[in-house]
This record gives C-alpha cells, structure tokens and sequence, in this order.
C-alpha cells in the first residue's frame, strides 16, 4: 500500500521549481517588499543579536535585512557548518576583523574563532525550501538547522531565539511532513507579508 503522502523529496522538487521560475526583477522587488513588510510588523524591534544566512543559488536574499539590521546597530552573526553532516550549526559575528571564506558547500562563512550556540541568538533568520501555514519548514535536508534547534523541543516557556523563516510566498506548500525532532518556525516573511505562528 502506498501512501498519498507527498515525500520530502517531491516537495523539495516542486518548491525548488516555483522558486527557479522567478525572474530576477521579481526577485528584486520581493526582497525590498519583504523588507518593507518586516520594518512595518515591528520586527527589528526583537532583541539584540540577530543570526541571518548568506544565500546560495536560487534562495531568498536576505542581504536588505541583514544591512537594515546591520544600520539598526544589531549584532549579526552568520552560522558556521559543522565538519560533519546533522551537527549543531554555531555562529560567528559580522563585524570586519574576519575573513569570509567558502565552506565545502560553497556557502560564504567568517573565518573566527569566536563561536556563538543558538541559545544566546534572539533572532535567527533561516533559509528555507519550503513551507507550510502550520510553521513548518523544509530545509535542504542536511538536518544542520534540526540539531541546531533541538534544545527548543524540551523548552515549556522561554524560547530563545525566535525562529523567523524568509522565502518567496511561491515556496508555501500545502503541508510539510512532520518529524519528531522537528521545531516549528515562529514566524514566515515572505513578498506577501509577515505570518505568524
């Protein structure tokens, strides 16, 4: 018997297609919107030390939010891959004094030996495949964000950082299969506007 369950695979596929059918005007305008969206709903009001990615290929540019952010007087961190697949992400401050150099996936990371865990982020802005309006997010699959984020699964009350997922509102899927290491995202900003969970 076959379950009518898309998989993982296939949701990756169909949002990666939308998102590659955009053109780069397109583009354009949905990060300045994205930005004007976010200064509007009040979100570089929220905490201090704000971690963002730096994106690679076809994924959402969140360079007009880390620059605002940046403007703002934030602390911006970029994450630093683990040596090994499914490790915890840690992060490294913006801030001139490193060399950025590329990563065995070709992303661009400070070179310091000053890392930060998750815990002491109050913002984290996470890439994203795809998405769905319960929260969930599709990553690459790499599952670096996952163990990242798995001491949230245990917290009752206090939830640090708050978990901002950016995307083109083209990636939002129906629904995303749910895992049990899963962690919900707090919020989606999208072209569209700021949804929260």
């Amino acid at each position: 018997m076959t379950s009518s369950r898309p998989n993982k695979k296939a949701l990756r596929k169909q949002a990666r297609t939308a998102r590659a059918s955009l053109t780069p005007e397109y583009r354009r305008f949905a990060e300045r919107q994205a930005l004007r969206r976010a200064l509007r709903a009040g979100l570089f009001l929220k905490g201090k030390r704000w971690s963002f990615y730096l994106p690679v290929g076809a994924e959402f540019d969140v360079l007009p939010l880390l620059n605002q952010a940046l403007h703002m007087g934030k602390d911006c961190y970029l994450p630093i891959t683990a040596q090994r697949i499914a490790q915890p992400l840690r992060f490294a401050r913006l801030d001139g004094r490193h060399d950025l150099t590329h990563n065995r996936y070709g992303i661009i990371e400070p070179h310091s030996r000053e890392l930060m865990n998750a815990r002491r982020l109050d913002v984290m802005i996470m890439p994203l495949v795809g998405f769905d309006n319960e929260g969930r997010r599709l990553g690459m699959g790499g599952g670096y964000y996952d163990a990242t984020l798995a001491y949230l699964r245990s917290r009752r009350r206090w939830r640090k950082p708050l978990l901002v997922g950016v995307a083109y509102a083209c990636q939002q899927l129906q629904a995303v299969p749910a895992e049990p290491w899963d962690v919900r995202l707090d919020m989606i900003l999208t072209e569209n506007g700021l949804i929260r969970f």
